[in-house]
């Protein structure tokens, strides 16, 4: 079995994998090391939670450990695609670089332009970044990227997801090709990707240590089925389904993330969580930097038990000991399926993902179903019944299907729909009719005559608006 010391990396970089607790390397790393110590372009292909990171981490490591960088001038490049990821690339270079004289500096959104300025002047041996934050400081002047040595691009079909591919195209052509090694990770390998890596990439070393898109065999997944009693009850029921998901679990849910597809959603869930008495905080895109590190420090610590993410967090989220994933939607993707339940059962543990389905969701179920090659066994309601109470009084809005919601009396009058209406309504007044049968006498005294018209020639709850070819008798337009 191969160990860390047979990969020929540098001995101070050895020395701090050892005292992180580390001997012996995933497939991943093993193949992936020993190519990129040699100089070669390398294209690792790899699902979540596999130690990729470490895999670019420890040769670029060993590489940099001589020489120095000069001002704006990093002699390395990381891309990521969230902010998140970029933090725990950062956090995996101080790990390992502990005993090594190089600087880095860790470009990305929500931190002042100024305090990143004063790192880049200083000169970065290595520089972690999101696309777009590195593309801010490159047109300010602040950047010059042709005398970066190793390049490498992690998470690259989140890039594609995330609609970065331009801006690594244009990062790509700012770098000097003939001096650049290039690494490139991704869990799935799309057409857009492969045209990518066949531009850019040299005769790449391929390690490719798992069929793509595969979920992990220590993971227990299930779905449950869900169906509202009721259209504009739909968002509190499901977060009634969620809450009674997690109870069911008991202790043995000491964690978990919950997926939501939608920011708005992810604020809601998280609100609700809090006001039945869950430990739950949210996390997605739009939230200032400084109260999404607050957040995922207390997950990472044990102060907070339920994250409610966006996708922002379905990747780079390394918290080994993550019990429980919730998908509250099905993801759109069915490749984000794996990356989010890849979150829970890391590094050899058990973790279970619970994903609820409704069925407008069917068809995005079926499509992640096909992509791992296996049924996700169902799940029971634990409300019983199949439909939960629906005597929640929750704060978050149900979906509207108009801005104007009827009245309680035009509720209860659409319910008696099967009783004629003994008098004509007002012209003018709000009319909902019924569904009517084209034999229906009743529906036609209800609604003043066989002909739509009441007493005196008039249209009945039409309004004055009416076009005047609607008021026109059978008899008239058929004269017409």
């Amino acid at each position: 079995m191969t160990k860390f010391s047979d990969l020929n990396l540098n001995p101070k970089v050895l020395k701090a994998v050892e005292e992180a607790g580390y001997e012996t390397p995933t497939p991943i790393q093993a193949g992936a090391i020993p190519s990129a110590l040699e100089g070669r372009d390398v294209l690792g292909i790899a699902q979540t939670g596999t130690g990729k990171t470490a895999g670019f981490t420890l040769p670029m490591l060993s590489l940099l450990a001589r020489g120095r960088a000069r001002a704006r001038m990093p002699r390395s490049l990381v891309l990521c695609p969230t902010r998140e990821l970029a933090a725990q690339v950062a956090e995996n270079f101080d790990t390992y670089s502990k005993y090594l004289k190089l600087s880095r500096a860790l470009l990305i959104g929500g931190v002042s332009f100024k305090e990143q300025e004063a790192i880049i002047d200083k000169g970065a041996d290595v520089l972690i970044a999101t696309p777009g934050r590195l593309l801010d400081h490159f047109e300010r002047g602040k950047l010059i990227l042709n005398d970066v040595k190793i390049m490498v691009v992690d998470e690259a079909d989140r890039m594609l997801d995330m609609g970065f591919i331009p801006d690594i195209e244009r990062i790509f052509g700012l770098t000097n090709p003939l001096t650049r090694q290039t690494l490139f990770f991704s869990a799935t390998m799309a057409p857009e990707i492969e045209r990518i890596t066949n531009t850019f990439l040299s005769a790449p070393a391929r390690v490719e240590v798992a069929r793509q898109a595969t979920a992990s065999e220590t993971i227990e997944q299930g779905v449950l089925m869900f169906k509202p009693s009721r259209r504009d009850r739909e968002a509190s029921e499901k977060r009634k389904v969620l809450r009674a998901l997690i109870d069911r679990e008991g202790d043995k849910c000491s964690n978990a993330i919950i997926f939501c597809n939608r920011k708005t959603d992810v604020d809601i869930v998280a609100k609700s969580l809090k006001k039945y008495g869950y430990d739950a905080a949210p996390i997605h895109g739009d939230l200032d930097q400084s109260q999404r590190t607050r957040t995922l420090d207390g997950f990472r610590e044990g102060k907070l038990r339920l994250l409610v993410a966006s996708d922002v967090a379905a990747r780079g989220l390394d918290v080994p000991s993550v019990s429980h994933v919730f998908n509250y939607d099905v993801p759109g993707h069915a490749e984000d399926y794996v990356h989010r339940i890849g979150r829970t059962g890391r590094a050899g543990r058990d973790g279970k993902a619970v994903t609820i389905c409704n069925p407008r969701d069917e068809k995005a179920l079926d499509a992640v179903e096909k992509l791992i090659q296996k049924e996700i066994p169902r799940l029971e309601n634990p409300l019983g019944g199949g439909k939960p109470d629906t005597a929640e009084a929750d704060t978050a809005p149900a979906p509207k299907k108009s801005s104007r919601k009827p009245s309680k009396s035009a509720e209860a009058k659409a319910d008696k729909t099967d009783k004629p209406a003994e008098k004509a309504p007002a012209q003018g007044a709000e009319d909902k009719p019924s569904s009517r049968s084209r034999s229906s006498k009743s529906s036609d005294s209800a609604r003043g005559g066989s002909n739509g018209r009441g007493k005196g020639g008039t249209v009945v709850g039409m309004g004055d608006h009416m076009p005047s070819f609607i008021a026109l008798s059978f008899e008239d337009r058929k004269a017409g």
